[in-house]
Formats: C-alpha cells, structure tokens, sequence
C-alpha cells in the first residue's frame, strides 16, 4: 500500500515537471515560432487559421468526452473573450512582431499582470493595490521606459509596435477579468475551444478585410514558416494549454504563475539564439526590471 501511495506521488511529480516544463518553455518559445510564422505567412490570416483549428480540435474533443451543448449566453460570452484575448491579445503582437524582436514582444507582455491591478483599481470593485503592488508597478513602468528607449541608450525598439504590444497585454488582462465573472461553460476545454473559434473567426474577417488574401505570395511561404506554424497549433495552443489546465488543478496558483515572468527570459533566449536578435545591456536590464516588477506583484497580490 505504502509503495502504491509512493509510486502515485512520484508520478504525479513528473507530471508536474514536465507540465511546469510546456508552459515556460513551449509558450516562452511562441514568440520565436511566431516571428518565423511572419515571414512568408499574412499575420491575421496565420494566426486565424491557427486558432480555428485548435478550437475545433478542442470544441470537437469536449463535445465527444461528454460536455454539454452550450447556450446562446455561453456562446456571447466566449465571443467577447475571445475577441480580447484572440484577437486583440494575440493577434495584435502577431502584427507587432513584423516590427520588433520577438524577446521584446515577449517582454512587455509581461505588462499584463500590471493591467490587472489597474484595470482593478479603476473598475467597479475600486480594488485598491497594496504598497507591495504599487511598488511593482512602478518598477514595471521604469523596466518599459528603459525597454523602449526614448532617450535611446542602445539604439531604439520600434514605438508603434511596441505601443501596440502593450495594449494587447492590456486587452488581454481584461478579457483574463472577464472571463473569471462571465457565465461560462463548465467544462474548460469546451470553454477555451469556443474562444479559439470566436477569435479565430474574427481574425479570419480582419485578413481578409485588409487584403492578406490577394497580397500574399502563397507559392513563396516557406517551409520554416509552415513548419513553426504547425508547432503553434500543437504544442502552444494544444499541449501547454493542457499543461496549463491541469496545473491549475493540481498546484497552488503562486506556483502555476511564474509561467508570467519565466516565459519572458525564454523568448528572449530564444530569440538572441536562433533568429540573431540583438541582446543589449539595456534589454538585460529591462528583462530584470519587468521580471522582478511581476514576480512582485504576483507575490504581494497573493496577501
């Protein structure tokens, strides 16, 4: 019996391992898959066509594991959410990637947690931050001044791009707020497959509308591209979400958090590593900043 009990725990540990291990390396390493996708693949319509897929793929799998049909509400609900986290939250760092490093996307990124507190602060609950929290705020906004350079230390990051990063992070953290009151299915993976579907689908509109369609070379996409795309499909959205979902699950929220401030010095590896990506003084120092303003605000709003 003792040796039974030991054997689960210990599986149950490598388990844990392993998941902790998708959801820092595998969404650390997107961003780089996505800076690749852009190469030869329209942004909308690729990051569209990935979401749609694995929503089905999703939506499909619930459905035959036995999830009830969802109501008209479920499906309005998932539409908003997916158009802030889809759409807005990651199709927008797609189009920014085309003009800044995928470390520096990945960086500030991590501003979202920051969005979180403030969008608390402003909204209807008035939830103010502790002194702790206020702190990390403050870091994270000197980590972004240093990461964009305005007083260009180290040559200078694209402003527009990363203006727009940052407000994705942003939709991101509000549909993350809505999400958690919203009337939404019981089964996680029927609930996450319909907001792939809603997003992907209004990606789709977006690429079309602005003309990816006709623009685009298809003959000219080249195999890395089709390639990075394919690992975007399986391992970012299919199996680091499940990592993610079972982690939830079975480990406190502070640890399952720290994907938020690991994912950042992944990608920014990543990027120097396989898409020569210049790693300054200043983007260390940013690194350190954003990170240590995250970690900050994850450990004080944990009180």
């Amino acid at each position: 019996m003792n040796v039974s009990s030991s054997s689960g725990a210990s599986g149950t540990g490598w388990l844990k391992i392993a998941a902790f291990a998708a959801i820092y390396i595998i969404w650390g390493s997107t961003y780089l898959a996505i800076a690749f996708v852009i190469e030869t693949l329209p942004p909308f319509l690729m990051a569209g066509g990935r979401f749609l897929l694995a929503g089905a793929l999703m939506f499909g799998w619930a459905r035959l594991r036995g999830a009830q049909a969802p109501s008209l509400l479920h499906w309005k609900n998932t539409a908003i959410i997916g158009g802030m986290l889809i759409l807005l939250g990651n199709g927008a760092v797609v189009w920014a990637e085309q003009r800044v490093a995928s470390g520096v996307a990945a960086l500030l990124v991590t501003t979202e947690p920051l969005w979180v507190v403030v969008l608390q602060w402003l909204g209807k609950t008035r939830q103010a931050p502790s002194r702790g929290v206020i702190l990390g705020l403050l870091i994270g906004a000197v980590g972004m001044l240093v990461l964009v350079s305005p007083w260009e230390l180290e040559g200078t990051v694209d402003l527009l791009g990363s203006i727009i990063v940052f407000l994705a992070a942003g939709a991101w953290a509000w549909g993350s707020l809505f999400s958690s009151r919203a009337s939404l299915p019981s089964s996680a993976v029927l609930t996450t497959g319909m907001q792939m579907l809603c997003g992907g689908a209004m990606l789709l509109c977006v690429g079309t509308v602005s003309g990816e369609w006709q623009t685009t070379n298809w003959a000219a996409i080249s195999q890395r591209s089709w390639l990075a795309l394919g690992y975007l499909v399986v391992f970012g959205s299919l199996i680091a979400f499940t990592a993610y979902s079972w982690l939830t699950r079975v480990a406190p929220p502070s640890q399952v958090s720290t994907y938020a401030y690991v994912n950042p010095v992944i990608a920014v590896f990543l990027g120097w590593a396989f898409a020569q990506e210049v790693v300054t003084g200043q983007t260390i120092m940013a690194t350190v900043l954003l990170v240590a303003a995250v970690v900050l605000i994850t450990l004080k709003a944990k009180k």
